[in-house]
């Protein structure tokens, strides 16, 4: 990638391995223009080259993105209706997709416990999505807490359909999990891998089947789950926004934005990376309990069907709260930023999946539609004061030195 200069300034006015995954070992790339004149049970297992896969439940209209989560979650009848529990993180961006599935689960008619790792009365319960649990609860569902190592005591021997590890980042952590499923008779057995597991490519993005690192924690555990489980299914998201997402995403756009400094972007800023609501990646593991045979064996990318580039991710949030935009951009390793990720939220290099298992097998639509999200999104960020909370930006103030830029006294 080509250094830019010191100088690189942009202003925007805004108006007020080596290892293959699961069973994925020799496979071609799925092709954008699946013929859907014909369905393969055994996708992805055996593609050919003239993929042709029906989608046996739902079929996108040509624009979804204005759909809304409605539009696709169907109520259960009392003979499909499903027990689910939901082993979910208390950390990290991955917290609320629990949060979203739970709910998503309750409205289209099935049984669900959500049991958070750790303990109720910590203070991380106190904060989003946690803060929230009452909505689940009344809505029908069971919240409980504890050690994924001792299900069998937490839940009292409640038996279940279908079981959701979306805690799990290696294989020492999903075992116990997997294997409590497995000996308690659970039907189906999901997993929340990443999308970051993927080997860089120079064909982005990334679609189910590319090559994945060898070393990434969640290969382990996907492999194991594929070799114990008859009917399973692995989610790879990237980042995500939505309410109840307790990892800056957004706000760390709207941070600089409403107290009109510039936003440092590394690089040229066309960096493509995907950002998908939440809502969209539940609603994706809905269909996966609601359509058990569809889902076996399968690998989804569970993603947004849009790409956005960086620099458009700092001009839609500045559109979105109403401010101007000042993007600066600049070469990490020329400033002396040794560790990237406490920069910059994003990876700055081109990192973004489709989601084509999903929408070929599942016929599932995304409804993430950034402009409008980002503008919800910045009504909380207000509603909760963060805009008038004091904050520094130590690192950002050294690129900009660096730069040879104004720096702005931080309020």
């Amino acid at each position: 990638m080509a250094t830019l200069a010191p100088s690189s300034s942009l202003r925007f006015t805004s108006p007020s391995s080596n290892l293959s995954p699961p069973s994925l070992t020799s496979i071609p790339r799925l092709s954008l223009f699946s013929s859907p004149s014909s369905s393969s049970s055994a996708y992805p297992h055996s593609l050919s080259s003239s993929l042709s896969i029906s989608p046996p439940f739902l079929t996108c209209p040509t624009s979804s993105r204005p759909l809304s989560l409605s539009s696709f979650t169907v109520k259960a009848s009392s003979a499909d209706k499903k027990k689910v529990l939901i082993v979910n993180t208390n950390s990290g961006a991955h917290a609320v997709i629990g949060f979203y599935f739970a709910k998503n689960l309750l409205g289209s008619g099935h049984e669900v416990t959500i049991m958070t790792v750790g303990e109720e009365s910590s203070d991380k319960m106190k904060k989003p999505p946690f803060n929230r649990f009452s909505e689940i609860a009344s809505a029908g569902g069971r919240t409980v807490w504890g050690d994924p190592v001792e299900l069998e005591k937490v839940l009292k021997g409640a038996a279940f359909d279908v079981v959701l590890d979306n805690n799990g980042k290696d294989l020492d952590t999903v075992r116990p999990v997997a294997d409590w499923a497995k000996s308690s008779g659970a039907k189906q057995f999901l997993y929340i891998s990443s999308a970051g597991i993927y080997k860089p490519t120079d064909e982005p993005p990334h679609v189910e089947g590319d090559i994945v690192k060898a070393d990434a924690s969640h290969v382990g555990a996907e492999q194991y789950i594929s070799e114990i489980f008859g009917s399973w299914a692995i989610f790879r998201p990237q980042y995500m926004i939505g309410s109840g997402n307790n990892k800056d995403c957004e706000e760390w756009f709207f941070d600089r934005i409403v107290r009109g400094r510039p936003v440092p972007i590394p690089g040229s800023g066309m960096q493509l990376t995907n950002i998908s609501h939440v809502r969209d990646l539940s609603s994706m593991l809905t269909l996966a309990v609601e359509n058990p045979d569809a889902a076996s064996g399968k690998i989804f990318n569970c993603v947004s069907d849009h790409a956005v580039t960086l620099d458009g991710m700092a001009k839609l949030c500045a559109k979105a709260a109403g401010y101007p935009v000042e993007i600066v951009h600049y070469d990490p390793k020329a400033v002396g930023i040794n560790d990237a990720k406490k920069a910059f939220p994003f990876r700055n290099m081109h990192f973004y999946a489709e989601p084509r298992a999903a929408k070929d097998i599942l016929g599932w639509c995304g409804t993430t539609n950034l402009p409008e999200d980002l503008k919800e999104r910045f009504e909380e960020y207000v509603k909760i004061g963060r805009d008038k909370k004091p904050m520094k930006f130590e690192i950002d103030d050294k690129i900009l030195e660096s730069l040879k830029l104004k720096v702005p006294v931080s309020v």
